[in-house]
């Protein structure tokens, strides 16, 4: 189960694909920050036929690595590094819906360059996003090497009237999660649900340890995308005392009781 919300059209810098953002490029290397700033929407990625790079997300550096696509959850960012030809050229990038025919995006255009109209439907539905781009990363940076202090588990529930919850209780319904003030604390989150929750911390970054395939050097995140039927932790030094929001950032979901926060102090 993907999407629960239909729209009649997606946006890339506030334009469809019937009359895109043609964004002026010169041959080399361009540096590209994606952000999925959709409410209910997680897409794939694509640099079309253009060498591209993985060099960070959410703003924190990662071993560069060659993707052709990359799943991109509500609220997460992806830094591509492309490479355009000497010859130069008209380069769509594009963003398709998950599970769907529906597609964005933008074009990269050298001067003089030929652009091409690209249809807002593609040819075959995109899959459903998952876990298999965040297991092929690592930081560049990771959390220094030390045991956790505390384990706090993080269970998703959805609920009959469309009432999304975390560990059984909507927003307001229970008490913040606790953290001590430096200490470090790991976050297993648990999906039984249908659909995939990109869960957000609020004022730090975290590290992905464990995709339930066993510890790793993941990437550091603020959302990290839960599919359905998954387990995720992730790592974070809570180095800021105050009231932190946790939520999903599927913003129905939020809206509808899956959110809490973490106190530090």
């Amino acid at each position: 189960h993907a999407n629960d919300v239909d729209y009649d059209a997606y946006l890339a810098n506030d334009r469809t694909l019937a009359d895109p953002d043609v964004i002026a490029v010169q041959s080399g290397p361009v540096r590209l920050r994606i952000i999925n700033g959709a409410t209910a929407t997680a897409f794939w990625i694509s640099a079309g036929g253009l060498a591209a790079q993985v060099v960070a997300v959410d703003g924190n550096k990662v071993s560069p690595i060659a993707r052709a696509s990359i799943p991109l959850a509500q609220g997460q960012r992806v830094d591509l590094l492309v490479q355009i030809p000497p010859e130069g050229g008209a380069f769509p990038i594009l963003a398709q819906v998950e599970n769907a025919l529906m597609q964005t995006g933008v074009i990269l255009a050298t001067a003089g360059a030929n652009i091409a109209i690209v249809p807002v439907l593609a040819e075959n539905p995109a899959p459903f996003v998952d876990l298999t781009f965040d297991s092929s990363l690592s930081a560049l940076t990771p959390l220094p090497a030390k045991p956790a202090d505390a384990l706090l588990h993080v269970a998703l529930g959805m609920e009959a009237g469309y009432r999304w919850t975390i560990n059984g209780a909507a927003h307001g319904e229970a008490a913040p999660l606790q953290a001590a003030l430096g200490s470090r604390v790991e976050m297993m989150f648990m999906n039984p649900t249908m659909m995939m929750h990109p869960m957000h911390l609020h004022g730090h970054h975290f590290q992905v340890v464990d995709l339930g395939l066993g510890r790793f050097n993941g990437p550091k995140r603020d959302v990290v995308m839960v599919p359905p039927g998954g387990m995720v932790t992730v790592a974070v030094d809570f180095d800021k005392a105050g009231k932190w929001y946790l939520h999903c950032h599927h913003l129905y979901h939020m809206a509808s009781g899956m959110m809490t926060s973490v106190t530090v102090a």
